[in-house]
């Protein structure tokens, strides 16, 4: 180094080279290495001659669902983007499993990918969840939802057509499989072409299944049944078949109905062979698939002692693991799970009243992962656990809590390796068991059947009363919450607002001499009757009903609530007289007008108030 510089001004600010060099030419003559080994040639210093220590860290590649792998010389990194997972190994999915989920998180109707099987194999999957009902509906379109006619068609040159839903089968069958009920609309209209030729021949329509089977059965029908839904109703235009379209008739006409028995769905073809005969025309439609309910989300268990818990085949994640369940207890400590190996363990458990640990050992002794909360656990309410281990870090999630991480060494033992049966709620040895519930357990995004175990296991109950106590607050402005066995609802009957959570306001504001006007047509029943006439229309009509339910707060009397014509005839209005009572003024038939008074006491009070109206014919009743 130059007199006039140090040493540290001397330094090279490239890192220095790591890696293997071979063929090492210098002025274009070969250099041996072996010479500079023996000291003849050179100097050298942290050099392995004539051998390449490096390690390929990316072989094979450790990083999941298609993330790219790169190293250094000590480790390797995954770079997840556009691959919909996450974390140091890309196992993570980014999506919910289902469209419960994304509601109880408090998401509106929308697009969304749904993960079934959320770490697993499977690919995310789009799908639009209607979150505004109070079944949360999950649809996947296909490539053709529109009516679609069809001519030409016979045995010998069948009209097929495939259905594209934009994800495998796989994807399908999971989102299947995971729901409570599934349905998908199938119609067929027709015009002399025939649908399944009941009640003894060949069908000339059929479509295909999840399994690649053809199916010769109907919407509103069931499997093994060559009927329509007309059939099992007893309701086709000829009793001699069981379906309109099999009349053969020259009129239009149709059948439809749904397909809901879930090992069948989807439908992913339809052939269609009997619209090449004179004046002969048919056209289909098969609406999306829709499913409700998350069979899992809610499954859960009760363990009433200490020596109870249920056991499941071995969790096998050499390489990559990760377990997430809700839980809730009163009790001070217990264990959630534990699975042995010769060796090698993994375990979870609440240690003390605010303190959940996650202990692991892949063969390289014990590593314990510990998160701490602030307010105690065992509250009686729902807490979320997610624990993670893969060979970069062991990582433990509690709520909404800082998550706890450890770094995985490089060296040594990295398969985990268990052979006993896996305890949850317990262990092996009947101590420290889990006193409390646990719902929603997934292994490495499998879901974990609880209920179904618990039904043959002493000590254990399916299912775990008490959502509204940990969720009652999702139900917003006066709406209140209602326990299921899967869950829970919010009725917002005597709220100003609606959907599930009782958020989206339907009331109005209205000033003096404001109004609000709805035109409602007059609901007639109509007989089986098949004539045509316009006299048929209105034979055996009953008595106009009405059920009309409002709330109201106000501060101004007397004030109009309510004006009801019923016709040129009837009528009835609902006010606060002067001194802020309610009164209904009730007209029938042009008699004169009748006017109660339901309550004396000053409703105008800026408070709110129900009023519930009943009318059948002449009969009127008022809460």
């Amino acid at each position: 180094c130059p007199d006039n510089l140090t040493d540290s001004q001397c330094l090279n600010p490239i890192k220095a080279f790591q890696g293997c060099m071979r063929l090492i030419f210098i002025d274009n003559q070969p250099k041996d290495l072996i010479s500079v080994q023996q000291g003849s040639l050179g100097n050298f210093s942290d050099l392995h001659i004539d051998l390449c220590s490096i390690k390929d860290r990316c072989l094979p590649n450790y990083c999941e669902h298609g993330g790219h792998c790169a190293q250094s010389w000590t480790t390797f990194d995954c770079n997840c983007s556009e691959t919909g997972y996450t974390g140091a190994t890309c196992h993570d999915s980014i999506y919910e499993q289902s469209c419960e989920v994304y509601r109880h998180r408090g998401n509106k109707a929308g697009f969304f990918y749904v993960d079934s099987d959320g770490s697993g194999p499977l690919g995310p999957l789009q799908v639009y969840c209607n979150v505004t009902e109070d079944k949360i509906w999950t649809m996947v379109q296909h490539n053709n939802t529109e009516l679609t006619r069809v001519q030409g068609s016979n045995p010998e040159k069948p009209y097929a057509m495939t259905l594209n839903y934009g994800g495998s089968m796989e994807q399908l069958e999971a989102l299947i499989d995971g729901s409570e009920y599934c349905e998908q609309e199938v119609a067929y209209h027709c015009r002399r072409s025939r649908l399944l030729n009941t009640p003894d021949g060949a069908p000339f329509t059929w479509w295909i299944g999840r399994a690649n089977e053809r199916h010769p059965y109907w919407g509103g029908s069931v499997p093994g049944v060559q009927q329509c839904g007309c059939g099992l109703e007893e309701s086709c235009l000829d009793v001699r078949h069981f379906c309109n379209c099999d009349a053969d008739t020259d009129d239009w006409t149709k059948d439809t109905g749904f397909l809901t028995f879930k090992d069948h769905l989807p439908v992913t073809q339809i052939i269609i062979t009997d619209t090449n005969r004179s004046n002969s025309e048919a056209a289909w439609r098969i609406g999306p698939l829709r499913c409700y309910g998350d069979r899992h989300y809610w499954n859960a268990v009760a363990f009433s002692t200490e020596a109870s818990y249920l056991h499941f085949p071995t969790f096998h994640a050499e390489f990559s693991a990760d377990i997430s369940f809700f839980f809730k207890t009163t009790a001070l400590s217990g264990v959630f799970l534990e699975n042995l190996g010769m060796k090698d363990f993994i375990r979870l458990e609440m240690s003390s009243a605010s303190e959940v640990t996650f202990a692991i050992d892949v063969g390289n002794g014990p590593v314990e992962l510990l998160v701490q909360s602030p307010s105690p656990l065992n509250d009686n309410q729902w807490h979320y656990i997610r624990a993670e281990r893969n060979l970069k870090e062991t990582s433990l999630q509690v709520d909404n809590l800082p998550r706890s991480t450890r770094e995985t060494s490089e060296e040594g033992h990295f398969r985990l390796q268990l052979n006993s049966q896996l305890f949850v709620g317990g262990t092996s040895s009947r101590q420290k068991g889990f006193l409390g519930c646990i719902r929603s357990l997934h292994l490495n995004g499998q879901k974990v059947d609880l209920e179904e175990r618990a039904k043959v296991t002493s000590g254990v109950r399916p299912g775990c009363p008490g959502h509204c106590s940990s969720y009652g607050s999702n139900c917003h402005n006066g709406g209140k919450c209602v326990e299921k066995h899967s869950g829970y609802s919010c009725d917002c009957t005597n709220s100003p607002y609606e959907g599930p959570f009782c958020q989206k306001e339907i009331s109005a504001l209205f000033d003096s001499g404001s109004s609000v006007t709805y035109m409602f047509q007059e609901p007639y029943p109509v007989t089986k009757n098949t004539s045509l006439s316009s006299s048929a229309i209105y034979t055996d009509t009953a008595p106009s009903k009405e059920t009309i339910t409002l709330s109201f707060v106000t501060a101004q009397a007397p004030s109009l609530l309510l004006f009801l014509n019923f016709s040129s005839q009837d009528s009835l209005a609902l006010l606060l007289g002067k001194n802020g009572s309610l009164q209904v003024r009730y007209r029938l038939n042009m008699e004169e007008s009748h006017v109660f008074t339901i309550s004396t006491e000053n409703l105008a009070n800026r408070r709110v108030h129900q009023v519930k109206i009943s009318r059948e014919g002449p009969e009127l009743s008022i809460q």
